[in-house]
Formats: structure tokens, sequence, C-alpha cells
């Protein structure tokens, strides 16, 4: 079930301080993930605990989701797994998180609200200006993953990446899953109801070139 939350209400554009890696990490200096829009953060937290030689970030724009889970990241205490509420688009636009940007290796889109109604698609996470903000900032060799059930996103998605010519789409068969920020390749929750349902998954792999 998609739980809707316009992320174009103005409620998201107040941005709260990002603190710095060293303050967010054990150790800052591990390869950085981002997971934007990580929901409970359920695949976040199987990536942390399995793969301690990466740092996760999640971003979520249901504040209820980041509260639960940074309050089991204290619990747990996970020193490679950190939670931020808000519109990704606005956090990673604001200058004073320029440097999570600038310190990313990958990010990765999973199973991103569709927002069916074409009068709608102004709400999808990925557009060309996101994505013209991470061809900016990202660094040369950084890595963007999308994966959904839903083809016309995945088509929207992969198009909207694909012209851009800083991105540049990479063959599954060729990529080395075992150095990347999921060497196990552990599924997220949505993936997993979608095998059981056997129905068809998209995804895409894109690098920073």
């Amino acid at each position: 079930m998609r739980q809707h939350v316009n992320p174009l209400s103005r409620n998201f554009n107040e941005i709260e301080k990002f603190p710095s890696l060293i303050e967010i990490f054990g150790d800052s200096k591990l390869n950085l993930h981002l997971d934007i829009g990580c929901a409970a953060g359920e695949f976040l937290f199987d990536l942390a605990l399995v793969n301690t030689s990466w740092n996760y970030l999640g971003i979520e724009i249901r504040e209820r989701l980041v509260k639960t889970a940074k309050l089991k990241v204290r619990e747990r205490e996970i020193k490679n797994l950190y939670f931020v509420f808000g519109n990704a688009n606005n956090i990673l636009n604001d200058f004073q998180s320029k440097f999570i940007l600038e310190n990313v290796k990958s990010i990765s889109f999973n199973f991103p609200d569709p927002w069916f109604k074409k009068k709608h698609y102004k709400r999808r996470v990925i557009q060309p200006d996101f994505i013209n903000i991470l061809s900016n900032s990202l660094q040369r060799g950084s890595i963007i993953f999308i994966k959904t059930d839903v083809k016309d996103l995945f088509d929207y998605m992969d198009c909207t990446i694909s012209n851009n010519l800083n991105f540049q789409k990479i063959d599954k068969k060729d990529f080395n899953y075992s150095k990347s920020f999921n060497p196990n390749k552990i599924k997220t929750n949505r993936e997993k109801l979608v095998i059981d349902n056997k129905l068809d998954i998209f995804e895409s792999i894109y690098i920073k070139i």
C-alpha cells in the first residue's frame, strides 16, 4: 500500500540543518550510499547490519517513519546508518547539504510513488531539475539505481536520467555487485512482495561520466 504525501507541499520548504558526516557516522570515511524514499528503512537496516564497510543514509518524506527509524538506530547502536526527514529534492538542493552529494558513491530509488495521474507527474521524485542537481554535484563514477514494478514510471525515470548527458546506462550483466552498496543483493520489502506475486520488476543502473 502506498501512502501519498504531496512532496510539493509548503511543509517541506523548511529544511533542518544537516549534521556533518563525522557527527552522523562512526567512520565518516566509508563509502556512502543514499536511499531516496526509504520508507521505514527496513532495507537500509538489513544492509547496514550485514555490510559494515559502507555508510547508509535514507531520506523519507513521511516524518513518522523517520522518527521510528531513528529511534531504532539509537536503540541498536548502529554506527553506519542515518535517516533524514523531508523532500529529497529540497534537501539535496540546499546549499548546506551539498557536501552529502559530494561524498555519495551511489543512490537508489526503490519503488517510488508512481503518481499515476498525468497532472501529478510533477510530484514524482525523479525530475529533470533533480537529475541536473545530481549531475552537477555527484563525483564521476557515482552510480544511480532505479527499480519499480510500474512500467510507465520506469520509462519516465529512464528517459529523464538518460536525457542528461552526464549519465550513462550500464548493462546489469557487466556490473560488479560485490563492490557495490548491496553486495548480497538484499531485497526491499516491496521487491519481495512483487516477486511473490510473480509481477515484473523494471530496473536500471546509471553511472556519472
